[in-house]
């Protein structure tokens, strides 16, 4: 698990104690619980905000026009490195046929479509992880209790070449120690967990899940969405993602059946520490952060039980794993399965997420969009999704933070005396956003907005890491309205008036002009041309995530929007797909191909795919290489 990894590798236990230290009492130990929970959940929200992200679409008879089903896949990865995606058509004639795109090294189709059935995968609110709380001896913190026994911890020496600054290859050794449980770690994302009274010890169900590869070749064959829940249900080998899938019978599916720890509520309440319990429930900084549990690993009952319905032991009976299936639509944008349709809310264990909590602006804009399009009311021609409508939609950037509180960021830039705020130590003059922010009419991060980059700047100081529903709004959160809500911004608060100030002043320092166009500043360099790419941050509500940042001491795109594909199903025929990768299949800045999609992605284009043989064989630039 990589927010533990550096804490299993050195992991050492703790010298014998000089003397026996007292007990701590009760307030002194609630007092180190919130302030580990506090710690890790801050830490958690923040690895959350930067890992991968993802919005999909899956749309009904009843939501698309001219078709039976339609599917819109917009994974955000990171455009670098060892996540990247690339594109490929596996066939095998009789056997498979279905095209998408995978992560590098994948030998199945990860995201993508074939004759009858197209799915996209998003990141889960799940936490694939547990840790257990071990007491260990003090003489010797090697030995732990379970069940009033003391057992020794196994050690293994691993030895790992690597290189060294000069260039040299050394050896690197470590002793690893760990449970019945699993490894031991000393830390969560760099915040300690003291091996010191007791230690805490990891279980992941992804440790020995060898089944994922079974998920997505069934995946890759399925006929219909309720193939796909079987495939799910039977393999439980999807790693930390939801499910969404449209078929050919006008079927849209949202699942999050997957690995997950067998920990129900019920489970929970019996075995949660301390620690754990503000852990597993505390109001986080995101509302979308996974609820890590730790568990009482003095009691073997705590341990995650077996389940005979589930593939493997220690899984959660995927039974009782939330699914839906509709025929307008469901979607996710990374929070919890509580609002896959707001029509119909879903209910499940605490361990995969939260419900009756705020939505992200991003799920809010996700759900909207769906909603307006199926009901005609978004301001385009006609009612239903079709690939040119449901292209523009992604492509609008459209902001759900600029809906809620640009007007009145607006009105509060004008009604500060004198246009003067004092911020920060500095004296700032805010009266030249006024008329920027106010000529921003469209609340769009396409290429040519202009105010666009100083709304950002601004939401970002407003918001932050801070819950949404923690900002300055008139009317709060309501779960019986959770897409409207909360709403209204407070215009007259100083956090408005501050940040808006934080912004003005950062970008002057930075030395961009609060009217830039988003292409004067959102741009990466490809074979030395300069690229302006549209999108912005998922915390703006925009679908269309872009993350701009410095890659090798230049402006680059680090994530975002990566294999973006949309299908649309009729009764009969092959499906219709287009798609886009954004940061192009080649990453070798030598080939043509390390370029062409992202221009193409830049100018809100899309990949016509060929699918059916007919097709391939038109091709113009057809080129076929026989392997022996």
């Amino acid at each position: 698990v990589d927010p533990l990894l550096d804490g299993q590798v050195t992991a050492a236990p703790p010298g014998a104690p000089a003397a026996a230290a007292p007990a701590p009492s009760a307030e002194e130990r609630a007092r180190t619980a919130r302030k580990t929970a506090k710690a890790i959940g801050e830490a958690l929200a923040e690895s959350r905000r930067q890992g991968m992200g993802s919005n999909a679409l899956a749309v009904g008879s009843q939501g698309v026009s001219g078709g039976t089903g339609m599917l819109l896949a917009n994974p955000h990865f990171p455009w670098h490195g060892k996540n990247r995606m690339w594109q490929s058509h596996l066939t095998i004639p009789g056997e498979v046929n279905v095209s998408g795109a995978s992560l590098l090294g994948l030998p199945a189709v990860n995201i993508g479509h074939n004759d009858d059935v197209a799915w996209s995968h998003t990141v889960a609110t799940v936490a694939p992880f547990g840790l257990f709380d071990v007491q260990v001896d003090p003489l010797d913190p090697t030995m732990y209790l379970v069940d009033g026994a003391w057992e020794r911890m196994r050690s293994q020496q691993v030895s790992v070449a690597v290189r060294n600054a000069d260039g040299t290859t050394g050896t690197v050794t470590r002793t690893l120690w760990s449970t019945r449980y699993g490894p031991v770690t000393t830390s969560i994302l760099g915040r300690p967990l003291p091996w010191v009274v007791s230690a805490h010890a990891v279980r992941d169900v992804n440790m020995h899940n060898l089944r994922a590869l079974n998920t997505w070749f069934g995946l890759d064959r399925a006929k219909d969405v309720h193939e796909v829940v079987d495939v799910l249900e039977t393999t439980q080998g999807v790693p930390f993602f939801n499910t969404v899938a449209t078929d050919r019978r006008g079927n849209a599916l949202y699942a999050d059946i997957q690995a997950v720890p067998n920990i129900t509520d019920a489970h929970a309440r019996s075995c949660l520490t301390e620690t754990g319990k503000l852990l597993f429930h505390q109001s986080l900084p995101l509302s979308n952060v996974p609820p890590v549990s730790i568990l009482d690993g003095k009691r073997s009952a705590c341990d995650w039980p077996d389940d005979p319905n589930a593939a493997a032991p220690g899984l959660l009976d995927p039974a009782n794993q939330p699914r839906l299936i509709r025929t307008d639509f469901v979607g996710n944008a990374n929070d919890s399965p509580w609002l896959a349709n707001p029509e119909q809310p879903l209910a499940f264990p605490r361990v995969m997420g939260d419900t009756g909590a705020p939505r992200s602006l991003r799920t809010q804009e996700l759900i909207l969009t769906a909603q307006r399009r199926i009901d005609g009311t978004d301001g385009l021609p006609g009612r239903g999704f079709t690939p040119e409508t449901m292209g523009k939609l992604l492509f609008a950037d459209n902001s759900r933070a600029a809906d809620l509180a640009l007007d009145t960021t607006v009105a509060a830039c004008r009604a500060v005396a004198f246009g003067l705020v004092l911020v920060d130590g500095n004296l700032v003059d805010i009266r030249e956003a006024c008329p920027v922010l106010a000529g921003w009419k469209s609340h769009d991060y396409t290429a040519d907005s202009r105010g666009s980059w100083l709304f950002a700047a601004y939401w970002h100081h407003l918001q932050g890491a801070q819950r949404l529903e923690k900002l300055p709004w008139r009317v709060p959160f309501d779960p019986k309205d959770p897409v409207h809500t909360p709403n209204s911004l407070d215009g007259g608060s100083s956090a408005v008036r501050d940040s808006l100030a934080r912004a003005v002043l950062a970008l002057r320092k930075a030395g961009v002009p609060l009217d830039a166009a988003l292409s004067d500043v959102q741009r990466i360099t490809r074979g030395g041309e300069q690229i302006p790419v549209h999108g912005s941050y998922g915390l703006l509500g925009v679908l269309n995530v872009i993350e701009p940042g410095q890659v090798d001491g230049r402006l680059d795109i680090v994530f975002g929007s990566s294999f973006v594909q949309q299908v649309r199903f009729t009764a009969e025929g092959p499906p219709e797909a287009y798609s886009v990768l954004a940061y192009s299949q080649s990453a070798d800045p030598n080939s043509p191909h390390h370029a062409d999609q992202t221009k193409l992605f830049a100018a809100g284009g899309w990949v016509t795919e060929r699918f059916t043989e007919e097709q391939i064989a038109a091709a113009p630039d057809l080129r076929v290489v026989v392997l022996d």
